[in-house]
């Protein structure tokens, strides 16, 4: 049994072709690019008559979504989201693999948790899965344990340079720069200067008492707490030879340094999401907690650089941070709410919004959404439209508008802050491993999950 797409135009980072793709078990068995596909399709179709042929439309294919940066809640905190839940709404947003981040309960700071964990999602994921390690003031055996028993079983180390869900904050000097020391593994960063943001807290208390707004996030997880943190991570990288991934950065300054950080030292590579690309400071008074996250939304001049900065290649790939919380969570005051949202549903689609009416624009999507990350972590055989690759893949009508619902989200949480929005993208087909996942865009849930363990070469 497999599939021929024809009538496709295949998108990956350089290239935008029409043609055709043969799936043959879980691999691409060959892709065929043409203008003819429809006449070369119905030939190969005939001559075999067990596959089964999908006529796409003209619409456009990708690579499936990597997404190197999630939090599934699992374990621990399954009330607000678990595996099932949420790499069913991942591959329902064109997402065929993710990593999940360290920070459940109890956290993955050990070889013992990472293995528990890969356990709990065997058999139970919609999307391929992977995790990565977390580090500790304390867990510095661990990490070298875990690289030198199961490199090929987690991503990379996850550094909390500020405080977040979880209370993973690593302070102490000492074990930071032994983190910064490795060169086995991508070391991934979180970073907010702590004593910034707590002296930010105290000085909105100050200014507004116990009912501080919502839109003071960006002042108390301010600008200078993103840059003051990221400056110091740089430093120890290039100090010590670090391959370092800065996640979700949210601010022109960061970038500025960045974009002359990574012409000396190209072993920085730049994460941003899709909420920083579509949000800004603004929201906050129609939004309030549905859009606090860490680190804060920033202004709409920060958000014009980071879509500038995604088309020229210095923002090298989106992660979502989805990072669920239920409803009644994210209700109450400032203080008692917590960080994070629920966006993995549509970030791919709000980069067709933004970036995909020019061909340079699908392009960067294909190399971000999909290839850079399978290239920095070293997934081999996946997040490129590549003959003998696994058949992850996402065919999508690019052009195709849309209204964000509550009735569409898979979240278990059943929210999220796009409610309202109108978005391109009709994800219409997604591949995993072979396996149709969704079709005509509905999840094909009499089928059991298609999700495999990522294996990492890197």
């Amino acid at each position: 049994m497999g599939y021929l797409l024809y009538n496709g135009i295949a998108v990956t980072g350089g290239t935008i072709s029409e043609g055709i793709i043969r799936i043959e078990g879980d691999r691409i068995k060959d892709i065929i690019l043409t203008e003819n596909s429809g006449n070369i399709a119905a030939r190969i179709l005939a001559d075999n008559p067990g596959l089964e042929g999908i006529d796409l439309g003209k619409r456009h294919v990708f690579a499936g979504g990597i997404d190197a940066h999630v939090h599934f809640r699992e374990p621990g905190m399954t009330h607000k989201a678990d595996m099932a839940s949420e790499s069913a709404a991942a591959v329902l947003g064109g997402v065929t693999s993710f990593i999940d981040m360290p920070n459940t309960n109890p956290p993955t700071v050990t070889v013992e948790r990472l293995l528990e964990k890969l356990e709990t999602a065997k058999g139970r994921t919609y999307a391929n899965y992977g995790f990565h390690l977390g580090a500790t003031n304390g867990n510095a055996e661990e990490i070298a344990s875990a690289i030198k028993k199961c490199p090929e079983r987690f991503g990379g180390i996850k550094v909390f340079l500020g405080s977040s869900t979880g209370n993973m904050l690593v302070n102490d000097k000492n074990a930071i720069e032994h983190l910064f020391r490795i060169k086995e593994k991508e070391i991934l960063v979180h970073c907010e200067d702590e004593s910034i943001i707590r002296q930010g807290l105290e000085d909105a208390k100050e200014k507004y008492g116990e009912d501080i707004p919502f839109r003071a996030h960006s002042e108390i997880r301010s600008r200078e707490a993103c840059l003051d943190s990221s400056m110091r991570a740089v430093d120890l990288a290039m100090k010590y030879g670090t391959r370092l991934h800065m996640l979700h950065i949210s601010t022109s300054t960061e970038l500025l340094m960045l974009y002359h950080t990574k012409q000396r030292y190209p072993a920085v590579t730049v994460e941003t999401s899709a909420n920083y690309l579509w949000f800004t400071d603004k929201d906050y008074d129609r939004l309030g907690s549905r859009i606090k996250c860490n680190p804060s939304i920033k202004t709409e001049a920060d958000r014009m650089i980071l879509r500038d900065a995604f088309l020229e290649g210095t923002i090298d790939t989106i992660g979502t941070d989805h990072a669920p919380h239920t409803e009644m969570e994210k209700e109450g005051k400032y203080t008692e709410v917590p960080s994070g949202m629920p966006s993995i549903q549509q970030s791919f689609q709000v980069l067709l919004t933004l970036f995909g009416n020019t061909p340079e624009g699908l392009c960067r999507i294909a190399s971000a959404f999909s290839e850079k990350p399978a290239e920095i972590f070293g997934i081999s055989g996946r997040g490129s439209l590549k003959t003998g690759n696994y058949a992850d893949i996402v065919v999508v009508d690019s052009g195709k508008e849309f209204p964000v619902t509550k009735e569409c989200l898979a979240y278990k949480c059943g929210w999220s802050p796009y409610e309202g929005a109108r978005l391109k993208g009709s994800i219409d087909y997604v591949f995993v491993n072979g396996r149709l996942a969704v079709r005509e865009g509905r999840l094909i849930k009499d089928a059991s999950p298609a999700g495999r363990e990522l294996v990492f070469t890197a």
